[in-house]
């Protein structure tokens, strides 16, 4: 999953990709360091859902833009709008189902 750099690239990959998930986390949330390799895992199953890692201490005004109050924070985009936002205890099955659904929508 490749890291954000500024609030101007994910807008950026919001306009441009079908599928965009965005995964923000801090440096000190152990739960946004355990999910991380098991989301990074999970996209494997999904190529078609483009990516980035956001450090919410890097980019700060990530949080505003995007209403987050808790981490991790993970949110997809399907051409443009927030399709699925999940955060804080996030199952990786759950996840998985609505990707699939999603993907599937997306594709059809």
């Amino acid at each position: 999953m490749k890291r954000a750099e500024s609030l101007e690239e994910l807008e950026r990959h919001i306009k441009d990709e079908k599928l965009f998930l965005i995964y923000l986390s801090q440096p000190e949330c152990s739960v946004c360091h355990a999910l991380l390799p098991k989301v990074e895992s999970l996209l494997e199953k999904f190529p078609e859902i483009y990516s980035m890692h956001v450090d919410m201490l890097e980019i700060p005004e990530t949080a505003g833009r995007f209403s987050i109050f808790t981490v991790p924070a993970l949110l997809l985009f399907a051409e443009g709008k927030e399709v699925m936002r999940q955060a804080r205890f996030v199952r990786v099955e759950e996840l998985e189902h609505n990707f699939s659904k999603i993907v599937k929508l997306i594709n059809d």
